[in-house]
């Protein structure tokens, strides 16, 4: 089966729209179906780091969408992974309230337990200036409490109810991912959850030009960020891959986390 740059627009649209591609499992009555898109100014999540992940053969494609930062409704640091493509293994939910086909996965890398253990105790989601580690991702790294390093990257601390000016919840996940993205960053593996194993990677774009999910006149297929990616995907060439709008994802040019 071969695709074109038309059959990848068109999946990402759907997306867009939150509209189920034709390939979602049927399942069965009750079933809700969720298409999620790329979003960097969600209001439940503090936005840090977040690249796009190119895959594709002859007949299989995929485009993974990875964003990490602070879950402020679950109380912990995440990785949210949606995947468009052809060759999609969608997950399936099934819980006593209902069941969901989905194209989203989430990786855990601060718990609440975690964030629980570190928090100053009198404050609202700010961390003790005591706190000397945390487990993130599995690794347990150091805390650093200088606030110039932190306002060096644009992190500024919270200006209310924060006396002593103490670094917050979101202003860790954001320091991680600008000093060592890797530790905040999905494995290959756990990319690869709900892609075949054997699909090679073409490329990961971690600078590119974003325009807000929330102009909703704007396609995807009428952005040159996804023109240029269903032509990557196509040919199989990552010289295509030659944008020219400046790139602005980093989480400084974008509001997120505040409902």
């Amino acid at each position: 089966m071969n695709f074109t740059e038309a059959d990848i627009l068109h999946k990402l649209d759907l997306a867009f729209n939150g509209q189920p591609a034709d390939d979602y499992p049927v399942g069965t009555n009750g079933y809700i179906k969720y298409n999620f898109f790329f979003d960097l100014e969600h209001g439940y999540c503090k936005t840090a780091g977040n690249k796009i992940h190119l895959y594709a053969d002859s007949t299989r494609w995929a485009i993974v969408f990875e964003k990490c930062g602070y879950q402020n409704r679950a109380n912990n640091a995440e990785i949210e992974l949606d995947y468009v493509g052809n060759c999609i293994n969608y997950a399936i939910d099934k819980y006593p309230e209902g069941s969901y086909i989905t194209n989203a996965r989430n990786i855990v890398l601060i718990t609440s337990q975690e964030y629980e253990r570190i928090t100053n105790k009198e404050d609202f989601e700010l961390i003790s200036p005591t706190a000397s580690e945390l487990t993130i991702h599995g690794q347990k790294v150091a805390i650093d409490h200088d606030t110039k390093k932190y306002l060096a990257l644009g992190i500024k601390p919270r200006d209310y109810d924060n006396p002593k000016n103490l670094i917050g919840y979101s202003d860790i996940i954001r320091f991680f991912s600008d000093n060592n993205p890797e530790l905040v960053s999905a494995t290959e593996d756990e990319i690869k959850q709900h892609i075949p194993h054997d699909i090679p990677k073409l490329m990961t774009l971690d600078r590119f030009h974003f325009i807000s999910t929330n102009d909703k006149s704007t396609l995807p297929s009428s952005q040159e960020t996804y023109q240029l990616i269903a032509k990557v995907l196509v040919t199989r060439n990552i010289t295509c891959w030659k944008p020219t709008l400046k790139p602005n994802n980093h989480w400084t040019n974008w509001e997120s986390g505040d409902l």
